[in-house]
């Protein structure tokens, strides 16, 4: 699977089910909107308030599950990296592109952007015979 093939998938679904630990040690999942960018590189926004928020800013490893339609799916493991600065305005841009009413948002207390660089990534697809089922790894 090209890196192309796999930006073309992710960047058709606009939901994410994303993965992390509590500081208890606990795992605890959350749907989140998500944006795709062309290095598959995901980008989301939560609340401070969340406890996905504490969980990624204690420990930035996290994993999501992307397309819970028909029998394609994409595993996704990453580090999170809460954004500032100019990384934030040019992230921003790639989100507000996959929902133009992220800047509507911005004014909501405690309102934080991340982005996450993916690891490791499989795509399955078991609506083919055999199934397609491709892992790709990341330094």
């Amino acid at each position: 699977m090209t890196k192309a093939e796999l930006y073309s998938f992710l960047a058709s679904q606009r939901l994410g089910v994303l993965s992390s630990v509590s500081a208890g040690g606990q795992p605890q999942s959350a749907l989140v909107g998500i944006a795709v960018t062309p290095d598959l590189e995901i980008v989301f926004d939560t609340v401070k308030m969340s406890r996905k928020y504490g969980n990624l800013v204690a420990q930035t490893a996290c994993s999501f599950v992307i397309g819970c339609q028909g029998e394609t799916t994409v595993q996704y493991e990453g580090i999170a990296q809460e954004l500032s600065g100019a990384n934030l305005v040019a992230y921003k841009q790639i989100y507000f592109a996959a929902f133009p009413d992220g800047p509507e948002r911005q004014s909501w207390p405690g309102i934080v952007y991340f982005v996450v660089r993916p690891t490791w990534i499989r795509f399955s697809d078991y609506g083919q015979r055999p199934p397609r089922i491709e892992e790709t790894r990341w330094p």
